[in-house]
């Protein structure tokens, strides 16, 4: 009897479960469908009711857009080379602090501009504005390259600034002589017409980026900081304009980096005794340390897309997507395990998804017939927003799980604090303004850096950094940072002249129009 009674109330019960599952269910799927079509197109950021500005006209002629062209030119074919902290090609840095006064006379004559030599080849341009009560903001680029050999298939020689095609090829065309460059002439081009900025500024041009920034920037904000200043916001080198890039995305992105992520770098390292190969242990000190950095390897840091500001990124780029991925973009709360498995498969992707780690340098063994007595690697790691340094040294620990290996920090931080985007965003707001002053054509969006710049030193100074110059990259062109065959259009570099010249006028007003995010006017 007791068998028969309790039957029902387990069928019923059953019933209940799987009708709750269902109206769960539904309930999600209608929540997440009205977000599709309601999410807002560019959700926390406005620029309806924008007042109306009277701008300094930024027409140049033929002849000075050859000339502009030319000043950039000769910057690329000045070697400005960072090998290490303690090598740097001075003479070739020397020759571009002479370059920058003979091209620019206006900003270095100009009585607006006071230009201040750092630790001899990094500079900062002081320029008063009007209104002592605005808060000034701050502009970064920097004059250091990385290294580049003809012999690596480059198709020009790296610092020949060739044109092919409508490009200039050359190394820091994109990376970051363009920003250097193109800054310093919209300047030029705006004192020369009478420009007297309402809201100072600070140019900052750092001459070590590649190599840390531990003489110029760092020594540009222990300068401002004992100076008293504050800054507004802050815009440096990182994120560009994406074109074709972000698979299945209608048309152009701008992305603004708010963050970028941490970093570290580790020496693994194993010590034994040293023996003859002929008599060897059932492990050497190199099989140790590569199996180590096989667990690494085989157990990546877990996926953590979603918890940081990449996640603003795809959101705000959910409409410019076609269904079912507008579907799954706007509603990351519900799909972020999912699209994390995808975007994991490549490795551009994959870097949004976790804390990366690269195993770059491996050294041990001195002869064939010798038991080495001592391995070492180096792992390079760049962590997501949502871990921190020594979260990712305890994982490292946890999964290397061997205490033969030995673990040493050789440097690292933090990722860097998130820059606010939302409606009040000063800074993030001028940018976008300016953006589609100059591409109406694309979307804009926060990002994130997974490299790191020069603007991490100036968190003492201000709280708003944003990475960003408005350089377009197509399909390939990303492997070309740091890479061979680096080129911009004569066009785009024209693009980031104009640019500057907007920005830096956009951000004369003294504060932003009312919050306006409704699609009608958008």
């Amino acid at each position: 009897m007791t068998g028969h009674s309790t039957r029902p109330r387990i069928i019923t019960f059953i019933k209940v479960v799987a009708l709750s599952l269902v109206f769960t269910l539904l309930i999600l799927f209608l929540v997440a469908t009205t977000r599709t079509f309601t999410l807002d197109v560019n959700a926390g950021l406005q620029l309806a009711q924008w007042e109306k500005t009277t701008y300094i006209s930024a027409d140049i002629s033929t002849e000075q857009r050859e000339v502009l062209l030319e000043n950039f030119k000769e910057a690329i074919r000045i070697p400005t080379v960072s090998f290490s902290e303690s090598h740097q090609n001075t003479s070739a840095l020397e020759d571009f602090n002479r370059l920058l006064k003979r091209v620019f006379p206006t900003i270095f004559s100009s009585s607006l501009v006071k230009h201040e030599v750092v630790e001899n080849y990094s500079h900062l341009f002081t320029v008063s504005g009007t209104d002592p009560e605005l808060v000034p903001y701050m502009l970064l680029a920097h004059i250091d390259v990385v290294p580049a050999n003809e012999t690596d298939g480059w198709e020009v020689p790296p610092f020949s600034a060739k044109e092919l095609n409508g490009f200039i090829y050359g190394r820091g065309t994109i990376d970051n002589k363009q920003s250097v460059m193109g800054i310093l002439q919209a300047l030029e081009y705006l004192l020369e017409r009478g420009y007297v900025p309402q809201r100072g500024f600070y140019i900052g041009l750092g001459h070590d980026e590649e190599v840390q920034g531990y003489a110029g920037a760092v020594n540009i904000v222990k300068l401002l900081k004992n100076r008293g200043v504050k800054l507004h916001f802050l815009v440096d080198e990182g994120l560009a304009v994406l074109d074709g890039i972000i698979s299945g995305l209608d048309g152009p992105a701008a992305l603004i980096g708010v963050s970028e992520k941490g970093h570290a770098t580790v020496k693994l390292s194993v010590s034994m005794k040293p023996g003859h190969s002929s008599m060897p242990p059932k492990q050497t000190s190199i099989g140790i340390l590569a199996a180590a950095i096989t667990r690494l390897e085989e157990y990546p840091m877990p996926r953590l897309f979603g918890s940081g500001p990449e996640r603003s990124t795809f959101e705000h780029l959910a409409h410019k997507f076609g269904l079912p991925l507008r579907f799954i973009m706007s509603n990351l709360w519900l799909f972020s395990p999912l699209i994390s498995r995808v975007m994991e498969k490549k490795p551009d992707m994959n870097a949004f998804v976790r804390t990366t780690t690269a195993v770059t340098m491996f050294n041990s063994g001195v002869k064939p017939n010798v038991l080495p007595a001592h391995a070492e690697a180096i792992v390079n790691l760049r962590i997501h927003s949502a871990q921190t340094l020594q979260e990712v040294l305890e994982l490292i620990e946890s999964t290397i799980s061997d205490d033969r290996v030995k673990l040493e920090l050789m440097n690292g931080f933090d990722p860097l604090p998130i820059s606010s985007y939302d409606e009040q965003s000063f800074g993030f707001q001028v940018i976008k303004k300016t953006v589609l002053d100059i591409f109406p054509v694309v979307t804009v969006a926060p990002g994130i850096c997974v490299g790191n710049t020069d603007s991490r030193h100036y968190t003492p100074l201000t709280k708003e950094i944003y990475r960003f110059a408005p350089t377009w990259f197509k399909p390939g062109d990303t492997q070309r940072f740091h890479g061979i065959n680096e080129r911009i259009s004569r066009k785009n570099y024209e693009e980031l002249v104009l640019f500057y010249f907007r920005l830096f006028q956009n951000s004369d007003i003294k504060k932003l129009p009312p919050s306006h995010t409704s699609q009608h006017d958008l």
